[in-house]
């Protein structure tokens, strides 16, 4: 069966900002034959979701430490809220790295902010799900976010990151920069992400790759990505993509798998 999938990214209101890293959403207009990929993704997301038979739900998905591949895509259209790191203990009441690889429905995370966000966007049509979180979540995250510590954590990551518009700085020279110890910031990132800041800076370098794939040479791109060679780029790609960059942009991809929710640990 063939499918049309529409991918736009959405305007991330000005109240938000402090607290969401950007919006998008996907439409779907049949079920899909061919396998789909999800990406290694540093961020935890706040999912909107709506199945072909009319059904809602509101997930919760953690920081996937490496690629998956899958068929058989059921949703009709998804509304994804990707949070900025240091949101998640005070939306959800728990430490990212209790979320990693695993999807929950928000209703059954323990912060009162969390379920009362539930309760509230259960009957809302998706096309008032940004508005009404502009209207509600800065204030209630304002007053239960430690700033100075969610400051520190975002500073740590901006530096880990290509974003940036530099090369990621080492953990122990960005640890030094920010007058912490190494163990006190892979603490940080473990509850503001979930992930270590090293595995936060592999996964943001093969975002780089993977952007930037079909405009520059691989030696080239391994440098301007942050690695030390063509083969460092290689290896880092085949452990979180499953296959080495040739293979991944020629299509030959690992073998797909049903598409399931994974309960938390």
């Amino acid at each position: 069966m063939t499918h049309t999938e529409y991918r736009q990214v959405l305007p991330t209101p000005e109240a938000l900002r402090p607290w969401v890293a950007g919006i998008g959403s996907v439409s779907v207009d049949a079920e899909s034959a061919e396998p789909y990929v999800q990406l290694p993704d540093a961020t935890t997301r706040v999912v909107f979701r709506v199945g072909a038979d009319g059904r809602r739900s509101t997930l919760v998905a953690g920081p996937r430490t490496r690629a998956s591949y899958h068929r058989g895509k059921r949703f009709t259209s998804c509304l994804e809220l990707r949070l900025a790191p240091g949101t998640v203990r005070p939306l959800l009441g728990v430490p990212a790295v209790d979320l990693v690889d695993h999807m929950v429905p928000l209703d059954e995370l323990p912060s009162a902010v969390a379920r009362q966000l539930a309760r509230e966007l259960r009957h809302i049509a998706p096309e008032q799900v940004v508005p009404r979180l502009a209207e509600a979540l800065p204030e209630r995250l304002s007053a239960v976010a430690d700033r100075s510590r969610t400051a520190l954590l975002r500073a740590g990551a901006d530096a880990l990151s290509m974003r940036s518009g530099h090369a990621p700085g080492q953990v122990r020279d960005v640890a030094r920069e920010l007058a912490v110890s190494e163990r006190q910031l892979r603490n940080l990132f473990a509850e503001g992400v979930g992930l270590s800041p090293k595995h936060y800076a592999r996964i943001d370098r093969v975002h780089s790759v993977l952007a930037r794939a079909d405009d520059v040479p691989w030696a080239q791109l391994a440098v301007a990505s942050g690695y030390y060679d063509q083969a460092h780029m290689t290896s880092d790609f085949r452990t979180l993509m499953g296959v080495p960059p040739r293979s991944y942009f020629s299509g030959r991809l690992p073998d797909a798998q049903p598409c399931q929710v994974a309960a938390r640990r």
